[in-house]
């Protein structure tokens, strides 16, 4: 049952996880995963976090930054863990880490970070309000704070380069 956009939620409450197992059609010829193929376990992992919150449906806006730390194998395990960073009035910046496991070895590796921009939409494909955050964890508060920036950042560079 989704909140009220007035009652703050928890950015924890919304955190989701998605994996899936790395087979060889999902890989390039140098053997590693394909961005794309990361992209969209990314940008479901960050959907289902932004409907959470929300509590409506919500569509990727843009997707901000995609930091490719390490490259993925075929036969690796790779998890998305996404969370709510910052909250406009109807947008959301969910970040995304994303580790590679060998399973035979156990040992998991952060290979990206990725940071997207969700639109909550009503019933006429229009955007609506969604609940603030809940910012009493210092984290929370941080990720929030650095999210506002970051859009502050995106907002002055869009009104240079339209002059």
């Amino acid at each position: 049952m989704s909140q009220p956009a007035s009652l703050p939620k928890k950015p924890e409450s919304s955190v989701s996880v998605v994996s899936e197992l790395m087979m060889p059609h999902q890989v390039n010829n140098l053997g590693h995963v394909f961005g794309g193929e990361l992209l969209s376990m990314v940008d479901r992992a960050a959907a289902v976090t932004a409907m959470r919150h929300a509590g409506r449906p919500s569509v990727t806006v843009s997707i901000d930054r995609v930091d490719f730390v390490e490259p993925i194998f075929a036969g690796e395990l790779v998890t998305c863990t996404a969370r709510i960073n910052f909250v406009g009035r109807t947008s959301m910046e969910v970040g995304v880490r994303v580790e590679a496991e060998n399973l035979l070895t156990g040992r998991r590796r952060h290979t990206n970070t990725c940071l997207l921009t969700f639109v909550a939409i009503d019933e006429n494909h229009r955007p609506c309000p969604v609940p603030q955050l809940d910012l009493s964890d210092p984290d929370d508060e941080r990720r929030a704070r650095e999210g506002r920036r970051r859009r502050e950042v995106r907002e002055q560079l869009d009104r240079e380069l339209q002059q």
